[in-house]
C-alpha cells in the first residue's frame, strides 16, 4: 500500500525522506541505548524505566530544554553538521547537573526547510555523541520539514532533557557561606552563547570567507575554533558529587558571568573573582579586540574561558581539585564567596 503523499510531496514536504533520515540515523541512536530504555525508534513516545531510584528516599526528575543559537549559522555556512547536536545536548545537561541531577534521556527537535536525509542523520550523530558524553539515552525527537518557513538549506536544533535526583541531595545554594571557594571548569570555547553578537564582530555572513582563514592565535581557522562543541560537564560532576559536599554550581552560559554566577548564590553573598585567575581563551582576546568590546560586556555575554563553576568549603578544595583532574577536567580556583550584595564582583 502507498504510504506517501504524491500531493504533500507537490507542496514541498517529502515524508519518504523522513522515512530514509530515521533509516540512517538509526546506528547512532543505538550508541546511546542504556539499560533503562524499553523499545526503540518508531513508537509514539520514548519509553524510560526508572532503574536509578532504589536508593533514593525521594526520586525528583529534573528537566531542562535549550538549542544551540544561530551559532546553526555557521554550520550552513561551513557545511559542517556533526558537531551542533553536541551544543543543543550540552546545553541541557549542564543545566540539569547544577541541580545535581543525573541525565536520564534526551529529545531532539529538528525544524529544517528541506529534510535531506543524510543531512539530518549527521545532525542526529552528534545529538548521539552528546547523549555518549553525558551518559543519557536518546530517545526520540522530531524532524519538521518546513517549506516556506526557512530556505531549503537551513534548520534549527533544539532539545529536551530529564534527569534524576534524591530529593535530598538536591544543591541548594543556601548553603553557600562566606569563605567558600569557586572553582572553575575550562570551557572549550565560545560555547553556544553569544554567535549573534560574533557574528557581528567578524562580519560573519553569506558569501564571507574568513571562517576559512588560518588564525595564528588560534592555531586553528576562525571557523574551527568557533564551531568548537560546547563541553559536557556531566560525568566530572557527577564523579565529585559523590565524593566532595559541593554547594552550588553554576552554568556559565547566555548573559555569562554576571547573569549566571549569582543564581548559584543566597542572598547577602557575592562572587568576587580575580580577573587576573581566568584562563581566558585566546578567541575571547580576538573578539575583544576585533569588536572593541569592552570587557564587562564581554564578561556580560561570553563565558570568556570558564564554562562552570563550582562552589565548595575551603577544607574540600584540594580534594575536589583531585577529583576533577582524575575525570579530565583542568579545573582551579577562581575566586571566592563574601558578604555583600547578591551578584559578582570582578576585581
Amino acid at each position: 500500500m502507498k504510504n506517501y503523499s504524491d500531493s504533500y510531496k507537490s507542496a514541498g514536504v517529502d515524508v519518504t525522506a523522513g522515512y530514509e533520515a530515521v533509516r540512517l540515523m538509526k546506528d547512532s541512536v543505538a550508541r546511546t541505548k542504556t539499560d533503562a530504555v524499553l523499545g526503540g525508534l518508531g513508537g509514539f513516545g520514548g519509553l524510560v524505566q526508572l532503574l536509578d531510584v532504589k536508593d533514593m528516599k525521594e526520586p525528583v526528575l529534573v528537566s531542562g530544554t535549550d538549542g544551540c543559537g544561530t551559532k546553526v549559522k555557521l554550520a550552513f555556512l561551513m557545511d559542517k553538521h556533526d558537531t551542533v547536536g553536541i551544543d543543543c545536548v550540552a546545553m541541557c545537561v549542564n543545566d540539569i547537573v547544577c541541580s545535581g541531577a543525573k541525565p536520564l534521556f534526551f529529545l531532539d527537535y529538528i525544524a529544517i526547510g528541506k529534510n535531506y536525509p543524510e543531512k539530518v542523520a549527521t545532525l542526529v550523530s552528534g545529538v548521539a555523541e552528546g547523549c555518549v558524553q553525558s551518559g543519557c539515552a536518546l530517545v526520540g525527537g522530531e524532524t519538521a520539514e518546513h517549506p516556506g518557513l526557512m530556505p531549503v538549506d537551513e534548520y534549527d536544533l533544539a532539545g529536551f532533557a530529564v534527569g534524576i535526583v534524591d530529593k535530598e541531595k538536591i544543591l541548594d545554594n543556601e548553603n553557600v557561606k562566606t569563605g567558600d571557594v569557586i572553582i572553575a571548569l575550562p570551557s572549550s570555547g565560545v560555547h553556544s552563547n553569544g554567535f549573534s553578537l560574533v557574528r557581528k564582530v567578524f562580519s560573519i555572513g553569506e558569501g564571507n570567507s574568513n571562517l576559512g582563514e588560518y588564525v595564528e592565535s588560534l592555531g586553528a581557522t576562525l571557523g574551527e575554533t568557533l564551531l568548537t562543541p560546547t563541553r559536557i560537564y556531566v560525568k566530572p560532576v557527577l564523579s565529585l558529587l559523590e565524593k566532595v559536599n559541593v554547594k552550588s554550581i553554576a552554568h556559565i552560559t547566555g548573559g555569562g558571568f554576571y547573569e549566571n554566577v549569582p543564581r548559584a548564590l543566597p542572598e547577602g553573598k557575592k562572587a568576587v573573582i580575580n580577573k587576573a585567575d581566568v584562563r581566558v581563551l585566546p578567541i575571547f582576546d580576538l573578539i575583544s579586540a576585533t569588536g572593541n568590546i569592552p570587557v564587562e560586556d564581554m564578561y556580560s555575554t561570553f563565558n570568556m574561558g570558564v564554562g562552570m563553576m563550582i562552589i565548595v568549603s575551603p577544607d574540600e578544595v584540594d580534594t575536589a581539585l583531585e577529583v576533577l583532574k582524575a575525570a579530565g577536567e583542568d579545573a582551579y580556583v577562581v575566586g571566592k564567596i563574601e558578604d555583600g550584595e547578591k551578584g559578582v564582583e570582578l576585581c
